[in-house]
């Protein structure tokens, strides 16, 4: 039997436990009310209804058998820039989901971790063990995720306390007026649309991004953007509230071509790359940092609009 705990924060208080354990968890709603129904997720001991509320200081148990969900290993080759007993660190291609889910329960990166890996953590999810952090499938870079359960605790910690260093790179709709400044807009889930982030969620949570423009293109800017919070859809949410969504961002803003002059740039996915993580390690507390370059995709986008900067 696979063991999940999670607290309800001060901030959820009242909202309903299925969309709470949805996004503390990673399941998707469905599964969740399942397990409700069930009796396999209670709320301080106790069996609860789907449209529960939740209260202060609520403790929410999900108990699944083993059997029910299994990481298969997948033979996958991956980008991995660091490994030792505790944790791997790697380059994550776009396109690529980070784990199974509905509509993807294979080829995944933890389908291809649990191949190379030589051990996992046993906590996290039985589909998503030792993952820490995630990148959308969309978006390229940087992750690490833990292969023992202490290191999954110092890393989680680490992410909550904000002391990890995460800085981006995105390509961006219209041209920036300043050439560096922060966002700060509360980020919750959207009241219209679930699948989505809004900046004008009732119960958003604080959320900070910091950026510097690196270059300009007509009708786009190319940016580094660095994380003072970790919230879903962060850098797009926030970008997209301020009318310059991540090109190629299907779901906030669906800016997916720049036309210059008699060409027209077509971008087939986000252009948002993790290009650093900076963190201690959790058992050695040896500083660790890593960095890759955009992927080619995204560098082939930069240099056609280089190109057009040159167009009279």
């Amino acid at each position: 039997m696979k063991t999940m705990q999670f607290s309800v924060e001060q901030e959820q208080v009242g909202g309903r436990i299925d969309l709470i354990t949805s996004e503390l968890s990673g399941l998707t709603r469905s599964q969740v009310q399942n397990l409700i129904v069930s009796g396999q997720l209670s709320v301080n001991g106790e069996r609860i209804k789907p449209n529960y509320k939740a209260r202060s200081g609520d403790s929410i148990t999900i108990c699944i058998a083993e059997q029910a969900q299994t990481l298969v290993p997948e033979n996958i080759p991956i980008d991995v820039l660091f490994q030792d007993d505790f944790l791997i660190v790697v380059n994550k291609p776009p396109e690529m989901v980070v784990y199974p889910a509905a509509g993807h329960s294979s080829g995944t990166l933890m389908n291809a971790i649990a191949f190379h890996a030589n051990r996992l953590a046993s906590i996290g999810g039985p589909l998503r063990p030792g993952v820490v952090h995630r990148l959308d499938k969309d978006t390229s870079g940087v992750m690490v995720i833990a292969l023992d359960d202490r290191a999954y605790y110092d890393l989680v910690e680490q992410f909550r306390e904000r002391t990890m260093n995460r800085r981006y790179q995105a390509l961006i709709f219209g041209n920036l007026k300043e050439d560096s400044g922060e966002i700060s807009l509360r980020i919750g889930r959207s009241e219209s649309d679930r699948k989505k982030m809004s900046t004008h969620s009732r119960r958003g949570k604080e959320a900070v991004t910091t950026w510097k423009v690196i270059e300009r293109f007509r009708g786009a800017t190319l940016i580094e953007a660095k994380l003072g919070t970790g919230r879903t859809h962060q850098i797009r949410v926030h970008f997209a509230s301020i009318g310059h969504p991540v090109l190629g961002d299907r779901t906030y803003g669906s800016k997916t071509s720049i036309e210059i002059g008699r060409r027209k740039i077509i971008f087939h996915r986000q252009m948002l790359h993790a290009e650093l993580l900076g963190f201690t390690h959790p058992i050695t507390k040896e500083p660790l940092e890593f960095r890759t370059a955009v992927p080619d995709d995204m560098q082939e986008k930069i240099s056609e609009l280089r190109n057009g900067n040159n167009i009279s």
